[in-house]
């Protein structure tokens, strides 16, 4: 009997979250306005209750999905009773409404987290800070329950059988990958209400930014864990072999992280020196702004992607409505407010400060590179002159050489002093660098590949720059103490946390640049028996052999793989036929390695047996995703370091 009421238990869960969100938004912002204490201390129980309500919201839409509920037209639209049990859990945000309703319990989540972590701080900020949150919160449950409910009924009669879910999100990848990229998304809201809050409160002093800091490097961790997920998932799932395509979805998920980047260092000189504060006001907005605009592309129509979700003008213009009630309510704020943002010291020409603006600057030309060439085709088409194509060559042209200049003053800005420095001192700390780093790229290069091809050769010198000037400001540290050992244990989390994101670009860019210009790859006929070679391996296909899976049929290929003439390994690419919707996928089989991946994909069925292989060879592939892990670590362990709530603490006394 339960079972036939949970989704309208889930229903009236959403309708009050939503009128705690409502209450939240007003009662602690009045509270804090008028010094009203009692008012200002509903804003956590308030937070709790509405994470509460939407925690069970979500549950109830997860079992509908586990047990197969099909009155719900949402899940008869993205599940089958074939499906495997995992893959029903993932289908309940593997489509619009469901992804939203996770959108909305990850933003709770985050309202609980500042609620419970930020007792330290001042009531007025905090009850600020969560009242902006609930703003943000009741925008996304109006948008649910009005334009995209999850829980909507086939009734009175409903389908026995679901649709299936969409078979290319029937993966691993696609399990945790929105989560993430929903984390880092959803975690700038933290940093855009922290912003707001200053301005409401008219402290715009550093103390906002030492609040917001930790929030915002955990939010830009996951958004870079979420990024390099979304790259995996496409390399292996889609079968083409690529990591990065400049799809206009990926872009929407770059973008925030671009500006998300540039905030995080933004954070730390307004944290450390008073300075920047009306640009990390902005960085603050735009980011998360971006972020809402990502959500736009997505589920408006307007773009065609395996990665969007709707195709429904009204829920576009729902959000599109909300983006300009947030863009253009915080901008206004600003404006009314800039006046009272003066810097609290100086700085020189030559120092940290101006080499973090130069990066800031850098970063947000990308951004701003990147979202010109994926709104402009949009703004071509909806005037109605014609349709326009940007891809990656227009993306590569600018993205590149921005990012080189940024990876060379990332290497400066290490080095670097706070306030002033001789140019005579920056030289002698960087020529050492420079030249070894120069001397390893070029040597490294030729002996991978006895050639020095110029991307390649930039792409290694600038990796290991960014690796000698981050030990050559290790050792400036330790030059001075007696017990080194002990010297590595006095850096705070927040500087090693540093290291590794620096140590991760480093990495991903050595990924770049190799699998980019020495991938290699064949497409051809091969029948039984027939055999290819190149590098050191030589790849004898067998035939193929019918698989019977879960909820779909497969022809999976049979290849032997020689290393030098002797056996190496087999590899089993599939062509599967999924029986609920008649979709047929690509599985390919990759033998993966630190420093190549094997990567073999079935194409199409010929005559005579044969069938249409690509064959590729990616040297080292997988850095991408290193580098990607190793930037998210760095963020968490910044995040983590105790003297934030030290300093949390020291302020609220």
């Amino acid at each position: 009997m339960i079972d036939m009421v949970v989704p309208e238990l889930g229903e009236f869960s959403l309708i009050l979250a939503l009128c705690l969100s409502v209450l939240l938004a007003i009662v602690p912002l009045v509270g804090a306005s008028r010094g009203n204490v009692l008012w200002m201390n509903f804003a956590r129980p308030l937070s709790k209750g509405m994470f509460l309500f939407t925690l069970f919201s979500f549950i109830c839409l997860s079992w509908s999905f586990l047990y197969n509920d099909f009155s719900v037209a949402y899940v008869a639209s993205n599940s089958n009773s074939a499906l495997p049990w995992y893959y029903r859990m993932s289908a309940v945000w593997g489509g619009h409404e469901g992804s939203l309703l996770l959108w909305a319990l990850i933003l709770a989540a985050w309202t609980l987290a500042v609620a419970v972590k930020s007792r330290n701080l001042p009531q007025d900020i905090i009850s600020r800070v969560l009242a902006v949150m609930g703003w943000i919160s009741v925008g996304f449950y109006l948008f649910i329950l009005f334009t995209s409910s999850p829980f909507e009924r086939h009734l009175p009669a409903f389908p026995q059988e679901g649709a299936d879910l969409n078979p290319l999100l029937q993966d691993f990848g696609l399990i945790v990958h929105p989560p993430m990229l929903y984390m880092g998304y959803v975690g700038f809201a933290v940093s855009f209400a922290f912003a707001i809050a200053a301005l409401l409160s008219g402290r715009l002093d550093a103390a906002w930014a030492r609040w917001s800091r930790p929030w915002t490097s955990v939010a830009w961790a996951f958004l870079t864990l979420g990024i390099a997920l979304g790259s995996w998932w496409a390399y292996y799932e889609l079968g083409w072999g690529g990591w990065w395509f400049w799809d206009p979805v990926e872009n929407a998920s770059l973008m925030p992280w671009l500006v998300g980047t540039a905030l995080i260092h933004s954070l730390a000189v307004t944290e450390k020196r008073g300075v920047f504060k009306s640009w990390t006001v902005l960085l603050a907005i735009f980011a998360f702004s971006l972020s809402l605009l990502g959500t736009f592309l997505v589920r408006s129509g307007v773009l065609t992607s395996v990665h969007a979700f709707a195709s429904d003008p009204e829920r576009g213009l729902f959000i599109l409505v909300m983006l300009a009630i947030v863009i253009g309510g915080s901008l206004l704020l600003y404006a009314l407010r800039a006046g009272q943002m003066r810097s609290e010291s100086s700085f020189g020409l030559l120092s940290r400060e101006s080499l973090l603006l130069v990066n800031n600057v850098l970063l947000v030309v990308s951004c701003a590179m990147v979202l010109l060439g994926t709104i402009y085709p949009l703004i071509v088409d909806a005037l109605g002159m014609g349709k326009l194509s940007v891809g990656p060559p227009y993306f590569n042209a600018l993205f590149v050489p921005l990012g080189a200049i940024l990876v060379v003053f990332m290497g400066i800005g290490v080095i670097s002093r706070w306030k002033q420095m001789q140019l005579s001192m920056l030289v002698q700390q960087l020529w050492l660098p420079g030249v070894v780093a120069l001397v390893l790229g070029v040597g490294s290069t030729w002996l991978f590949a006895a050639e020095l091809k110029p991307w390649v050769t930039l792409g290694l010198v600038l990796a290991w720059w960014v690796v000698l000037s981050g030990l050559r400001d290790l050792y400036n540290r330790l030059r001075h103490r007696r017990e080194k050992l002990a010297g590595l244990l006095k850096q705070t989390r927040s500087y090693y946390g540093m290291v590794l994101a620096h140590l991760g670009v480093a990495v991903l860019v050595v990924g770049v640049a190799l699998v980019s210009i020495y991938s290699e790859q064949r497409d051809l006929r091969m029948q039984p028996g027939d055999s290819i070679s190149f590098r050191d391996y030589t790849f004898i296909y067998d035939g193929n052999r019918h698989v019977e899976g879960p909820n779909y049929t497969s022809d999976q290929g049979q290849i032997r793989v020689l290393l030098n003439g002797e056996p190496y390994t087999e590899m089993h690419p599939e062509k599967r036929l999924y029986t609920a919707r008649g979709n047929v996928m690509t599985e390919a089989a990759i033998d993966p390695g630190f420093t190549r991946d094997l990567y073999v994909a079935l194409g199409e069925p010929l005559e005579n047996g044969a069938w249409a292989v690509r064959v590729q060879y990616k040297p080292y592939v997988r850095w991408l995703w290193l580098g990607g892990l190793l930037m998210t670590f760095g963020g968490l362990l910044a995040a983590s370091d105790p003297r934030y709530r030290k300093r949390r603490a020291m302020a609220a006394a």
